[in-house]
């Protein structure tokens, strides 16, 4: 787990935020950034680079390595520094709160604002780089990849998403994004997995997360992700989650994706409800998202 360094960002100074990008900047190019080349990166004079590498080294935002030469680069927990100093430099957030979510591929924690919002810390990557160089496509157009280029890309990607599909999608409102990270709009309701549904709403619901898949498609986008594990619902309907996988409906997969992300979600409900849905039909619900005809699981 990556540690919460919101507490320690007033120990920093300016020049801690200089070198720290100056790493960043270098780690476009290779994993371990060589100490000679961080005065030009990091804009400060050679003195001030060592003084600042030991301020940052100790408070763990970067790791130094020997090899042919001395390399250094970021932490998790100096991206999220990073990030963090430009949404509070933007006055996009102002307080920083409890987490309200810790998992495998992101940090969510409430942070405030003119209201309480939800910022997610996108970590792909961070455990098994290997894994998400196979699975996730946005890691396939570059020669050098790390984990702080995948993270960064699921971040962009996601939030791109959720700006093309957000009002008419019910998904969490963006806020703003910097580097690995999103701001948004708090969730309400409780995840599907968790959702005591009794069988005589389980149509009801199926029927509002489907429409949903239908509106995304409308605006262009497929979830390609969907699972019980990233609706919420709540008295007001459902929202729909976690979209760093989604892709635009141009996409030479997005068909397969669409049939994909239905079958799971059909699943789940016929695994929980198995004498309310029947057994649709996978391609004619398909069908019906794709060409806007969608109205209710039972014509299917």
């Amino acid at each position: 787990m990556v540690r919460n360094v919101a507490g320690e960002l007033r120990e920093l100074e300016s020049a801690d935020f200089y070198l720290l990008s100056g790493v960043e900047h270098g780690m476009r190019f290779s994993e371990w950034v060589d100490r000679g080349t961080l005065t030009e990166y990091a804009r400060l004079d050679s003195e001030e680079v060592d003084h600042r590498l030991d301020r940052c080294e100790r408070r763990g935002f970067i790791e130094r390595k020997t090899m042919q030469y001395q390399g250094f680069r970021l932490t998790f927990e100096g991206y999220d520094a990073l990030a963090l100093h430009t949404l509070v430099e933007r006055d996009t957030i102002e307080g920083f709160g409890a987490p309200l979510g810790v998992g495998k591929e992101s940090d969510v924690y409430e942070v405030t604002s003119y209201k309480p919002l939800a910022l997610k810390f996108h970590r792909e990557g961070y455990t098994n780089f290997r894994e998400v160089q196979r699975e996730r496509e946005y890691t396939a157009d570059r020669n050098h990849r790390s984990w702080l280029y995948t993270a960064r890309k699921a971040a962009e990607r996601e939030y791109d998403a959720l700006e093309t599909v957000y009002p008419t999608v019910n998904v969490p409102r963006p806020i703003d994004h910097n580097r690995h990270a999103i701001v948004m709009e708090k969730l309400d309701g409780v995840e599907l997995s968790q959702a005591a549904l009794p069988d005589e709403q389980a149509i009801g619901v199926l029927d509002l997360i489907l429409s949903e898949v239908a509106d995304a498609y409308a605006e262009g986008y497929v979830h390609a992700d969907m699972s019980e594990y990233n609706v919420a619902v709540s008295e007001q309907g459902v929202m729909v989650f976690d979209w760093p996988q989604a892709v635009q409906t141009d996409h030479e997969n997005a068909e397969e994706f669409l049939e994909r992300d239905i079958e799971n979600v059909l699943g789940y409900f016929g695994r929980k409800h198995p004498g309310e849905i029947g057994d649709p039909s996978v391609a004619s619900i398909a069908a019906g998202v794709r060409d806007g005809t969608f109205e209710s699981v039972e014509n299917h």
